[in-house]
This record gives C-alpha cells, structure tokens and sequence, in this order.
C-alpha cells in the first residue's frame, strides 16, 4: 500500500478546522483549487468521502470525523520523527487590545495545533505601542488597526465601528456624552473624539479603561458610551450612534506585520491570519 501524502492530510485537518477551503489554502500558502486537489487525491487513496461541500458549507464526513484523529496522530508522528520534539522554536507577537476581540483562545489553540512546541510570548497594548515595539525589533510580527499614512502589512479584515451603550443607557439634549475609552494613545480614542470635535457633540471622558473587558465593563454597568469594532462590542449592548445622532465612525483595516524569516513560524504565521480571519467571517 502507497504512504498517504503527508502534505494532503495537513490540508485535509486545515479544512476541517476552518471550515473553509479558503482559510486552509492560506494556512498552507497556497490556492484552494491545490487544496481541493489535494483533498480529492486523498479521498480517492482512502476510497471514502472525508468533506462534503455546498456553496455554503464545509463540513466532515461520518468517514471524516473519524480520519480526523488518526490525521492529527499521524503529523505528530511525522514531527517527532524529523525532530520536532527537540526543536523549540519561539514566536513574539503582539496584538492590538481592539483587534484582539473575544476570539483570542481561538487563536493561540491554532497556533497550537500547528505546533504545540511552540513558545509563545504574546503582548498586548494600543496598536501604535505594539507597533513601535515592532519596529524596534521587539517582537516578530503584530496585528494591529492600520493608522497613518502607512499601507505596509497584510490586511485581515476591515472593521465597521458604532457608538455602544447598555440599552438603559439614557443621553440628555445638551449634555456632554459619556465616554468610555482606552488610555490617550489609543487610536480608536483619537478617531472617535476628533468626530466628535468635528461635529461639535460636547464629550467629557467618563471612564478610561486599562482594556477592551474594562470599557465593555462601564458600557454594560451603563456608566457611559464606548466607540468599538462591532465584532468586540459586549453582549448585549446596543448602537445608539443612529439614535442619538453622532457622527458616523470610519471603517478601520486591520492588519498583520511580520519580521519572521523562519520557514516554520512563517507557518504558524499564516495560520495566525487564517484563523483570525476565519474567526471573524
């Protein structure tokens, strides 16, 4: 019997973590139509059906469900046979505390299950602080909210912004709006006061948070209004931008820097971006 095609179950498991032949052909730097190539030649070796595909969905098979296992088992079989157990690679990456969102377990469990000897030291902090410690050579790569006039990096996603606040939330004609913010170097921050400013809405900063989980906090408890991503907005919460009215926040890309040379954790780099995006569809 002919050995299975290492590089083919690697796409295969991308797939069904994903869900997404789109988000596997990026994980592995390739193209979905290689990546269906490899899954139907796959198929055929196995002689059994392991995805089923529509339009809308990507989903295992019965027959899928129980390679998946077996399919995990036998590339770490591979990586400690080449050696991988003794190798101990490290990634320093930073991310954005608006970026981050609530799906940052998601993240770092891929990232592990590309590699689970893979040292992580991740940072959090305002995009332009991570940045900077970027560009000093601190840490290999980031994922930050583009800001500026620089157009470098790869864009993950684009994120639409809204004015929340806790449904009992009530602002008074003629009052200053309560904000809820991060610290003065956030850019969120920065965007969101120069429109106020720019349509003369009088603001006082009620609550300055040390995270995006203490501004979700004062949101929820109905202490003040917070500019967020609509992916990071609490539960709950609603967009009183309309209603008020306030001005109109523009979208904001987000985006990925990279130092990493290294053919592994470039790897784990495009799975990074993969699963970001997947998490985030």
């Amino acid at each position: 019997m002919r050995a299975l095609d290492l590089d083919a179950v690697n796409a295969f498991v991308l797939v069904a973590d994903f869900r997404s032949f789109t988000r596997a052909a990026e994980a592995q730097g390739t193209t979905q139509s290689a990546v269906s190539l490899k899954l139907k030649r796959l198929e055929h070796r196995l002689g059994r059906r392991l995805i089923e595909r529509t339009p809308r969905l990507v989903r295992l098979s019965a027959d899928g469900a129980a390679f998946l296992d077996r399919a995990r088992d036998l590339l770490a079989a591979h990586d400690r046979a080449v050696g991988g157990d003794s190798v101990v690679r490290c990634l320093s990456f930073g991310i954005s505390d608006h970026a981050a969102g609530p799906e940052l377990a998601v993240l770092l469990s891929r990232l592990n299950g590309y590699d689970p000897n893979l040292r992580l030291d991740v940072r959090i902090g305002a995009s332009r602080d991570i940045l900077a410690s970027f560009d000093r050579g601190e840490l290999d790569a980031v994922i930050v909210r583009r800001e500026g006039e620089r157009r470098d990096g790869e864009t993950l996603l684009r994120d639409r912004f809204g004015w929340f606040a806790a449904p009992t939330f009530c602002h008074r004609a003629g009052e200053p709006l309560r904000l809820a913010t991060l610290s003065a170097a956030c850019g969120v921050r920065a965007l969101a006061v120069g429109a106020l400013d720019a349509a003369r809405t009088p603001w006082v900063e009620a609550f300055v948070g040390g995270g995006i989980a203490a501004v979700a906090a004062a949101v929820i408890s109905g202490l003040a209004v917070a500019p967020l991503a609509r992916r990071v907005a609490p539960a709950g919460a609603v967009d009183i931008g309309p209603t008020v009215p306030l001005p109109q926040l523009p979208a904001s890309e987000v985006v990925l820097h990279s130092h990493v040379s290294d053919a592994r954790l470039a790897g784990a780099l495009r799975v990074l971006a993969a699963a970001f995006r997947s998490a985030n569809r």
